[in-house]
């Protein structure tokens, strides 16, 4: 274990509070939102972020690309995208060295350190399926030739909730993939007004950058050395166990109300995700209630709700927040 573990985690903590008040400069409430932000790439994942349009979702991404010095590029997912147009393709070109021709590649804009996919659901599958590799492997594959992406990088994507008229739902193996899924709900009243009073003024703002890439590696690496009880990580495992229907001693309304439960990756998330939430805080200490408190971005998309649940209105965040109050943490060794 890294022996300055204490030090460093308290000046990722300086540096939490510093890239909070520097968004605050751009961005008018959504804390929740912001702190999911900050724990997916500081746990290293990527987020799903749900929320109608207007919501700043994508001032949000490039603000956050800005404030750790990383290169940032949008994708719009439209149904004529292509997968080439992600990962990028090869071109004939002549060697004007040699007058013969050969073949280039030509890096997509998957090549960066943060990429926002904008309405990644309406793309079809294909062209979904082109971000996957890169997702898992952080590499892509073009031509016969696999490249390997430059760390970090994340994928931000974003879906409209309301419009589903031309869309195609991610499948749940893209859906596992993504660390949180993040909503982002309408703004409190005082927010609302703030800004628009801050958006329709001649006002600059000065953002500044509060550590760069080397720092946020450094950092991810130092999340990953936090230790976890045995406590902590046997209540993530169990709160996961208890979504699938077909587990023993699974509380009696999951067999009701979820077709299937989260895997393995769903475990490691809840882990990994708490201790970031921990880190961000200044604490090297991991609790149950950091586990809690990321629970619902971790297990929403990664839980199917039954037909008859569907049928009833109950969506998996109200299964999720019932099994918050009906699993137990297991006793202290």
């Amino acid at each position: 274990m890294n022996p300055d573990i204490e030090k460093q985690v308290s000046a990722l903590g300086d540096i939490h509070r510093k890239m909070l008040a520097e968004f605050a400069k751009v961005i008018v409430g959504q804390r929740e939102v912001l702190e999911e932000l900050l724990v997916t790439i500081f746990a290293g994942g990527h987020n799903l972020l749900e929320g109608v349009p207007g919501l700043a979702k994508t001032l949000m991404i490039n603000t956050l690309s800005r404030l750790v010095s990383l290169h940032f590029k949008r994708i719009q997912f439209t149904p004529d995208l292509m997968p080439s147009d992600i990962v990028g393709t090869n071109v004939i070109e002549e060697d004007h060295t040699t007058g013969k021709r050969v073949i280039v590649f030509v890096p997509g804009p998957i090549f960066t350190n943060v990429i926002l996919a904008d309405e990644i659901n309406r793309t079809p599958p294909k062209t979904q399926a082109a971000l996957l590799q890169a997702m898992q492997e952080k590499e892509v594959t073009a031509g016969g030739k696999t490249y390997r992406l430059q760390a970090p990088f994340f994928v931000l994507a974003t879906q409209n909730p309301i419009d589903q008229e031309g869309t195609y739902p991610l499948p749940e193996a893209q859906k596992d993939r993504f660390l949180l899924n993040t909503f982002i709900k309408y703004p409190a009243l005082k927010d609302e007004e703030d800004i628009v009073a801050q958006t329709t003024t001649n006002v600059a703002t000065d953002l500044k950058p509060v550590c760069d890439r080397e720092t946020l590696l450094k950092m991810q690496g130092l999340i990953r050395d936090i230790p976890v009880s045995k406590h902590v990580t046997g209540y993530a495992v169990d709160l996961v166990r208890a979504t699938r229907p077909n587990e023993p001693n699974v509380p009696g309304f999951i067999k009701d109300q979820v077709a299937w439960g989260g895997g393995p990756r769903a475990s490691q998330a809840l882990i990994i995700c708490a201790k970031a939430h921990a880190a961000l805080n200044g604490r090297i200490n991991v609790s149950c209630d950091d586990v809690r408190h990321l629970a619902l971005p971790v297990l929403r998309h990664r839980l199917q709700a039954s037909f008859q649940a569907e049928a009833e209105g109950i969506t998996t965040d109200a299964i999720v927040e019932r099994l918050l109050k009906e699993v137990p943490e297991r006793a202290h060794a």
